[in-house]
């Protein structure tokens, strides 16, 4: 009894000082960083499009000076006196997908991007990057913000969307807050996005590890209403006026549904706790898209609406790469390149393994595996060639999981463990 009761005292004694440690530096508040990233496959720029704030800070207050992952891109924040970061994440962006394409080669285009930060006390130097495939830095942009910038843009009292609470299992302090939006339903529609909303969330919430760890999660369901229905699909010459304006054809691939008005993602968000985003699109056409620490997208009237928004979530909460792979390239083929150890935690080209699921394998285990008839039929983690779009040198942990297959019941143990990682950083002190 003892031993429990030093245990949680210390557990208190941790959570206070890392309390402690963000009072010290930030408000509770949120500042919102609109960013535009532009370029082509040779040169690339980060701008600022426009600073503003609102009060409460709905994200993390632990492990602030860490990430989880690497991901494409990070923001820093440095004290200015002592030169040391005071908080940072991590994320990717649609942008940097596209610069794996053949039409970066040839032509120039700009990207929207949010991230939210907790609003520093004092002046700060806040330093944003994007790396390429291998890791390398792409582009920075490194200034000076003042929190008595004149020109930050308050929103402290802008209208904030109707929503309502599918889960709410505490503060904003305490949980990981995620919202998830209507696109494409009109004002009409609502009851259907409402029920649509609680599919979402029940669906996700079943899936290990999330639903172990259910209580560390709000969930908020937000009615941003569409003047039309459905959603546009350019391949049907299909053009519709929906809440965060989304289409399919992105990057000219049918059934990837996302969209480049991510400020307007978070314009309908103004006054709403959250850090995660899932988008619900009212159509039946197939697709969807999940960017990480960015927002999920996927349709919610086909037939694989449930294990689509399971997936997409891996991607943009669980730091996740795809572990499927094409026998014919398409506009993924240049996504990775095999002299590399991506960062995502499910994939390896096993330049550093050690790094993965090595500590999972068991004894004598072969690498690569032979995905056995037995082992098709299970979650048996191995080191299985295949995964992250490709065939060949790209190496997965598991013949089936909800990260490569429909049919999937359930995340692989490797995907589950980095999805735990995720949720036990964003809560408790490492």
């Amino acid at each position: 009894m003892k031993r429990v009761i030093l245990t949680l005292f210390c557990i208190i004694l941790g959570w206070m000082s890392y309390a402690q440690e963000f009072d010290e530096n930030f408000q509770n508040a949120t500042l919102r960083i609109d960013y535009i990233f532009a370029g082509n496959a040779q040169q690339q720029i980060i701008a600022i499009d426009e600073f503003a704030a609102f009060p409460l800070w709905a994200g993390r207050r632990v492990n602030l000076d860490t990430t989880p992952v690497k991901g494409n891109g990070e923001v820093r924040i440095i004290d200015t006196e002592s030169n040391s970061t005071i908080y940072c994440n991590s994320f990717s962006s649609l942008f940097q997908e596209w610069l794996t394409t053949d039409e970066a080669t040839t032509s120039t285009r700009s990207f929207e991007f949010t991230q939210l930060v907790p609003l520093p006390k004092q002046e700060v130097i806040i330093e944003t990057t994007l790396f390429d495939n291998k890791g390398e830095q792409q582009a920075q942009l490194r200034h000076i913000f003042s929190p008595d910038d004149k020109l930050i843009r308050r929103l402290d009292n802008r209208d904030t969307t109707p929503h309502e609470y599918l889960l709410k299992s505490g503060s904003s302090e305490e949980c990981i807050d995620i919202v998830i939006m209507a696109e494409g339903y009109t004002l009409e529609q609502m009851d259907i996005f409402m029920q649509d909303a609680r599919t979402a969330c029940d669906e996700i919430l079943s899936y290990e590890p999330f639903a172990s760890h259910r209580t560390k999660f709000n969930v908020v369901a937000v009615r941003c209403p569409s003047k039309q229905g459905n959603v546009s699909v350019p391949q049907d010459n299909e053009w519709k006026q929906t809440a965060v304006n989304s289409n399919f054809m992105t990057f000219y691939s049918p059934r990837y549904l996302t969209t480049n008005s991510v400020h307007l993602i978070h314009d309908n968000l103004v006054g709403i706790p959250y850090e995660h985003i899932i988008i619900l699109a009212n159509t039946d056409t197939y697709g969807g898209g999940g960017i990480y620490n960015s927002y999920t997208l996927t349709t919610a009237h086909n037939p694989y609406f449930k294990p689509v928004v399971v997936h997409e979530f891996g991607h943009s909460f669980g730091a996740l790469a795809d572990e499927y792979f094409y026998e014919q390239p398409d506009h993924t083929e240049n996504f990775y390149t095999l002299n590399y150890e991506p960062w995502e935690q499910n994939i390896t080209s096993l330049v550093d393994f050690d790094s993965k699921w090595k500590d999972m394998l068991r004894r004598g285990e072969k690498i690569p595996t032979t995905p056995t008839e037995k082992r098709k039929k299970n979650y048996t983690v191995g080191v299985y060639e295949g995964g992250g779009y490709m065939t060949k040198g790209m190496y997965r942990p598991a013949v089936v999981c909800r990260m490569r297959d429909n049919v999937a019941t359930q995340f692989c143990p490797v995907c589950q463990r980095a999805i735990e990682r995720i949720i036990l950083y964003n809560t408790q002190n490492e």
